[in-house]
């Protein structure tokens, strides 16, 4: 059988590989707990400096399987407890200090937009689309679009795609800050490859420099809404502390001074 999802770690890159190529990887029973285990394994391991989440074949994620679920779940529990195994790993993903950067080509819609919003740094496709769906099926939004989606859009902007069936460009989704990037020119698997590319130069950049303040600097802003505005002056004061008395950046406070100096 075919594994659903696919799992490495190369020089401090974990790389999550969503493989349902033939469902434009929408999540079934399997990839979800597949899902649930790689995310966190890789947020918890100190080996892992970045992830990096990407699918097979011509899209990035489709959301779920819906038409799995008709035949294969019983019912209304089903579903809730499939969507909680799902969101586990949204929420390691959100939760760590680790930095994650999606490379999303081909089309990303329903639960697929918030496994897009889970990353950091998105990289779409110049011919990308980018959509909610979740009306047209009748069902409500799940894995976390509720949750992210109008924090980085706007409410307006928010409700517009959840109660349209409008699909995002490429150029709109980077204008409302879905994502960071869109790239790529000729046909989809050239643009396709090319997203990949793009993904993983971020990834060694980071890890190339200093990946745990980055880390820190992602935990930082991810988790502000749980603090108070003093809390975070606190949190950020006690961050900076610990991060300055680290190796990492002392080497590189060194690098710069001594930079400065020869100037």
């Amino acid at each position: 059988m075919t594994e659903p999802l696919h799992y490495r770690v190369e020089d401090g890159l974990a790389r999550i590989t969503l493989n349902r190529p033939h469902r434009l990887n929408a999540f079934n029973a399997e990839l979800a707990g597949a899902w649930a285990d790689v995310t966190a394994r890789a947020t918890g391991d100190s080996a892992v400096g970045v992830i990096l989440i990407e699918g097979e074949g011509r899209a990035f994620c489709a959301g779920g399987d819906v038409i799995d679920m008709a035949t294969s779940l019983a019912g209304g529990g089903d579903i809730e407890r499939l969507a909680k195994v799902i969101h586990s790993g949204i929420s390691a993903l959100t939760s760590s200090s680790v930095p994650v950067v999606a490379a999303a080509h081909g089309t990303t819609a329903g639960g697929g937009l918030g496994l897009l919003l889970a990353s950091d740094y998105a990289v779409i496709g110049a011919d990308s689309k980018i959509g909610s769906r979740y009306a047209n099926v009748g069902l409500t939004p799940d894995l976390s679009v509720s949750a992210q989606l109008a924090r980085t859009v706007g409410e307006r902007r928010a409700l517009q795609l959840l109660l349209t069936d409008r699909l995002l460009s490429a150029a709109e989704a980077v204008e409302w800050g879905i994502a960071a990037e869109a790239i790529g020119e000729g046909d989809a698997e050239t643009i396709a490859a090319a997203v990949r590319t793009r993904a993983e130069e971020l990834a060694r950049f980071w890890l190339s420099g200093a990946f745990r303040a980055y880390g820190e600097a992602k935990r930082l802003i991810r988790s502000r809404q749980d603090r108070t505005f003093q809390g975070q002056l606190d949190e950020e004061a006690r961050t900076i502390a610990a991060a300055f008395g680290g190796s990492e950046a002392q080497a590189l406070i060194a690098a710069f001074a001594a930079r400065s100096a020869g100037r």
